[in-house]
């Protein structure tokens, strides 16, 4: 869905309620594709910020072959269980967020990381708010 608004945009997820997405024009200066500026140091922690009752999305990069995206999350706010073609990895940047993987927990803090395997059911939730990385690889 981010490739099909313009260049300055955030999307809010808010899936508690009936809306379900938002849409946010970021002041400032504009990126290519919703993509992080390049040739630039950042940090993720605060590339991105919270919003209350929301789930905010900020694409790193997106190719072919793979995304990098950076999220939001208010405390309680959640992903429902889904699953992927592909692996893809999780890492936290703050706070702290519980990651099911085919019906088991893990909690994870700032600093840790988490691979969920292709085709495993899998869900995030905020225990608090929190924000992450998540790199999706895709196979050939």
């Amino acid at each position: 869905m981010q490739e099909s608004y313009d260049d300055s945009c955030i999307i809010f997820y808010n899936l508690n309620k009936p809306e379900g997405l938002f849409v946010y024009y970021k002041k400032g200066k504009i990126m290519s594709a919703n993509e992080f500026e390049r040739s630039i140091v950042f940090s993720f922690d605060s590339s991105v910020d919270y919003a209350d009752g929301a789930i905010v999305s900020k694409s790193v990069l997106k190719k072919e072959t793979g995304n990098i995206s950076l999220f939001a999350f208010a405390k309680g706010e959640a992903l429902s269980e889904h699953t992927a073609p592909f692996d893809a990895m999780i890492q936290v940047v703050d706070g702290k967020g519980e990651v099911t993987i085919g019906g088991k927990p893990f909690q994870l803090e700032s600093g840790q990381t988490i691979i969920m395997p292709a085709g495993i059911p899998h869900s995030v939730r905020a225990v608090e708010r929190f924000k992450m990385v998540l790199t999706m690889i895709k196979s050939k």
